[in-house]
């Protein structure tokens, strides 16, 4: 039996990417070439690799030792032409209103990247005095500016009175910090931190250009936050994570197996679906956290499709002090290196999420022998959430054929689940 491609798909194809990725599985001592070059090729015949492609039609062979007749793809790749870059419009300054709670509030015009400055709130008074790309600036004070996407916000009549400033006050607890500011309208607001404070920033431009308020709160060692809103009476929420006596005694954790099913996430090099592994490693996850202590909720405990909000909604519903998301990663559209396109990464988006996935990527790394691939920042919309610890772990990756010999071992979700478990541990509870 010849060798099997799993990608590309078709052998007509249209692409916009620099590289085509050719990922399959070879039979016992198969030897593979494409376009003349020999393809490396791991104990279990998976095999992956890259073809750089020029504009117009590629011709690119696919021959195996088995079968002198080469199996040809051709791909056209679209030139890619100078890209349209948006000018800045000006605007005179006018009163618009956001339409929708959960509104991000970006530091650029841009839908994508770690821009965002804070989610607000349905009815929200912004001033806009700039467009461009989409968005419209937001003017916040005479040092700071924001943009809101332009469909998410609409004009209304100018007001004569500014948002008046009520009250403000702060409550410590034991465990938390409650911190409330009244104003007579919904405002803008952002989320900054430094090394050790959380600054809560509201801001009031219709009375004055430098009308800021501004609390500081000192971040506790491990925490998550949230902000909720009713008029305009702003009440933001720090929590230290619980104290926690015995492993994981009481911790809420959710696990959420990525993907799952008509959403199948990366194919690896023999055929395997990600949304299946990342269920096993999910479910071996839960019993031993629950052996631990915790509880333990999930997004999905069988192969069904569960949508992103529904997800975080799901884990807020919960009460979740912590949420790990599993998946497996997939090589892009790059010049392929199976030595360094490999292993196993933690991604965050807050920063209270940094200790959490430098943790578990110690432990994954150190106990299953995966390569370190770093921890990373992305604006994934399930860990990006403050009011708890989220993280992304890609154990390693589907289509490198490398890590295809791992991942396909009989132990890999059981070894998995036990260092994600122990690099969990080792951040709530390190002494134990």
């Amino acid at each position: 039996m010849a060798f099997e491609l799993i990608l590309p798909k078709d052998k007509k194809t249209i692409s916009n990417t620099e590289y085509a990725f050719f990922v399959g599985h070879a039979s016992n001592n198969e030897s593979i070439t494409i376009n003349d070059e020999k393809v490396f090729t791991a104990q279990n015949g998976a095999f992956a690799h890259s073809v750089k492609l020029r504009n117009g039609e590629n011709r690119i062979a696919v021959k195996s030792s088995y079968d002198f007749n080469p199996k040809i793809y051709k791909i056209y790749k679209n030139e890619i032409k100078n890209i349209y870059k948006p000018k800045l419009v000006e605007l005179t300054p006018a009163l618009y209103k956001v339409l929708k709670d959960n509104t991000p509030l970006r530091k650029t015009p841009e839908d994508y990247g770690m821009n965002r400055m804070s989610h607000l709130f349905e009815g929200t008074k912004l001033i806009v005095d700039g467009e461009k790309n989409g968005f419209y600036r937001v003017f916040l004070s005479k040092n700071k500016t924001g943009w809101v996407a332009k469909d998410s916000v609409e004009a209304i009549p100018e007001e004569e009175n500014a948002p008046k400033f009520i009250t403000m006050k702060s409550e410590t607890f034991k465990n938390a910090s409650i911190h409330t500011l009244e104003f007579t309208e919904k405002l803008p607001y952002t989320i900054d931190e430094n090394s050790d404070e959380i600054l809560f920033k509201v801001y009031n431009p219709q009375a004055a250009e430098d009308s800021v308020y501004t609390v500081n709160i000192k971040k506790p060692q491990k925490y998550f936050y949230k902000t909720v809103s009713s008029n305009g009476t702003y009440v933001f929420k720090v929590n230290a994570l619980p104290y926690v006596e015995n492993a994981l005694e009481g911790l809420n954790i959710f696990v959420d197996p990525g993907h799952g099913g008509t959403e199948l996430g990366a194919i690896g090099c023999l055929g395997d679906k990600e949304k299946d592994i990342n269920l096993k490693i999910a479910l071996e996850l839960k019993n031993l956290l629950e052996l631990m202590g915790a509880n333990v909720y999930m997004s999905r405990e069988v192969d069904g499709f569960v949508s992103l909000d529904d997800r975080v909604k799901m884990a807020r519903e919960n009460g979740s002090n912590i949420f790990v998301s599993i998946h497996l990663n997939s090589i892009p559209d790059i010049k392929m290196d199976i030595h360094k396109n490999r292993g196993t990464s933690v991604y965050y988006y807050n920063p209270n999420s940094k200790q959490l996935a430098e943790s578990v990527l110690d432990s994954i790394t150190t106990g299953i022998n995966t390569r370190n691939d770093g921890v990373r920042t992305a604006s994934f919309a399930v860990i990006r959430p403050t009011d708890y610890v989220g993280i992304l772990v890609e154990t390693a990756y589907m289509t490198n054929p490398l890590d295809s010999v791992l991942y396909r071992g009989e132990n890999f979700p059981r070894e998995t689940a036990k260092a994600i478990s122990e690099g969990i541990l080792n951040y709530v509870n390190p002494c134990k």
